[in-house]
């Protein structure tokens, strides 16, 4: 097996010292598996461009009290505005989420807010090292303009540091949580997932959801996922309490046995808010990048689907598109 050039430490639960994996969990599939998938047709071609009905936002300064703002960007990268903080997920303004600058999947719609209208960014949340939530040239960009704090899990701050060098980054463990002031903490939390950048450094580096414990209300944030029965939601809601916000992806989940260990389907994101007893949610991982075979609007259809069989107000789940803004109500009610 080849040494891991990213992250030495002891072995744990999810780590076997040289590879980390999901516990009681389905690793990731095999390469002839991939070419399986690739060879096998079925995939529904997207539209060259697919265009926001939104015009791309330039967000407050900073918002505090109660309020909780989120913009969508694309893909994974939102915009987070609470207590007084501008946190941004999975940044990629990027024209391709790949290695290459010419090849891999390109963007159907631009970038919902305009890098150089950015407010002043405080902290980056990086779940994981594909490409397509790890982007070495935003990174690096946020360095120069922004000089934000990197939280990401093991291993991934040694990716970023050849990006990005002197970007001020924090790796953490599942389980571990980071003060940033003001009353908010970010704990790591687990997911069900998967790491790599290149052919051989598969599980290299650990991935992870966050949760955000915030005066205004806790935020839990899931870059990449498979279901897994769901025992992480229920995990992260018996020790957090529940959300006011949970951002959860739906997109990127055909076809199901190649998808299903490691990216969850719409049904299955209405059914982790609700175990994860989030009063509202907002999805991602749709719409931007043509990654698997589903149709571009698909996941959104079917995420209002699963929202009527739930009984779950659509309201409650949005499907932001780039450049959409929500100021998410505080909990009340109608919410339980």
């Amino acid at each position: 097996m080849a040494r891991n050039p990213y992250y030495s430490g002891p072995a744990s639960d999810h780590f076997d010292g040289t590879l980390f994996f999901n516990p009681e969990g389905t690793p990731p599939r095999s390469f002839r598996d991939l070419l399986k998938w690739q060879l096998g047709g079925r995939r529904m071609k997207w539209p060259a461009s697919w265009p926001s009905p939104f015009e791309p936002a330039r967000p407050a300064e900073r918002l505090g009290g109660d309020r909780l703002r989120v913009t969508m960007v694309g893909h994974a990268t939102l915009l987070l505005q609470v207590a007084g903080r501008n946190i941004l997920t999975d940044p990629v303004w990027s024209d391709r989420a790949s290695p290459f600058s010419f090849f891999g999947p390109k963007r159907a719609n631009p970038p919902g807010i305009r890098f150089d209208d950015l407010p002043p960014i405080d902290l980056v949340l990086l779940s994981h090292n594909h490409y397509d939530h790890l982007d070495g040239l935003t990174l690096a960009r946020l360095k120069s303009a922004h000089d934000p704090l990197v939280l990401t899990p093991l291993g991934n701050d040694t990716i970023v540091s050849r990006h990005a060098p002197g970007l001020r980054i924090q790796a953490g463990d599942w389980g571990d949580s980071v003060e940033i002031g003001d009353g908010v903490t970010i704990h790591f939390e687990p997911a069900h997932h998967w790491s790599a950048r290149g052919a051989r450094d598969r599980r290299m580096a650990l991935w992870s959801a966050f949760a955000i414990e915030a005066p205004a209300g806790n935020i839990y944030h899931v870059g990449d996922t498979g279901f897994h029965g769901g025992r992480n939601y229920r995990s992260a809601a018996l020790k957090h309490g529940g959300f006011r916000l949970a951002i959860l992806p739906i997109g990127a989940y055909e076809p199901r046995w190649f998808m299903e260990g490691q990216h969850q389907d719409p049904r299955e994101a209405v059914e982790g808010m609700k175990l994860a007893n989030a009063a509202r949610a907002v999805a991602h991982h749709w719409g931007t990048f043509e990654l698997t075979n589903e149709p571009i609007e698909e996941p959104r259809q079917r995420l209002h689907e699963a929202l009527d069989r739930a009984g779950v107000a659509r309201e409650r789940f949005r499907s932001l598109r780039p450049g959409e803004v929500w100021d998410v109500p505080e909990v009340g009610p109608e919410c339980d």
